[in-house]
């Protein structure tokens, strides 16, 4: 039996948790993506990204979703429209978990409901995709387009 008598700090313990950001590739009927131009965020400002967020305490991937498609974009989602398509796992400092599901499927008109974070939505063809847009948002897209489901970014590969 394995035990660990270390004494953690639930501080210092923390920063070893992975944050989960869920992230919703949205396809229109002519197979385009919906991109949104962030700005006033402190990160990526002027450049495009899927919609997403983080999880919230006690919420499941699908509910986060969920949750986030209607506060950003004014939709609802059933969750069994949701397909899972790719898990990046971020070389940052806080191991952050980031998760894609794509949809074709969706209820109400898409709006931007956070002109604040948001300043404006734009439907693109995946195969060209903008140049201003969020750096591992672009390898995760990529990844989907050729079919795979798994990626790191941002580790040192040495």
């Amino acid at each position: 039996m394995l035990t660990d008598n270390r004494k953690v700090d639930p501080v210092e313990d923390a920063k070893y948790r992975s944050l989960v950001g869920v992230h919703l590739v949205l396809i229109d009927e002519r197979g385009r993506v919906l991109l949104g131009r962030r700005v006033n965020t402190g990160f990526g400002d002027g450049l495009f990204h899927v919609p997403a967020g983080h999880l919230e305490a006690g919420e499941s991937v699908i509910d986060g979703l969920i949750r986030e498609a209607n506060e950003e974009i004014g939709i609802e989602i059933p969750c069994e429209a949701f397909e899972f398509v790719h898990v990046m796992h971020s070389g940052a400092k806080d191991g952050r978990v980031q998760m894609f599901f794509r949809t074709r499927h969706w209820n109400g008109h898409v709006t931007n409901r956070e002109p604040d974070k948001c300043s404006e939505l734009r439907w693109f063809d995946p195969q060209n995709l903008p140049t201003d847009i969020v750096d591992y948002c672009r390898q995760a897209l990529a990844a989907i387009t050729a079919g795979e489901a798994f990626s790191l970014y941002g580790w040192d590969e040495s």
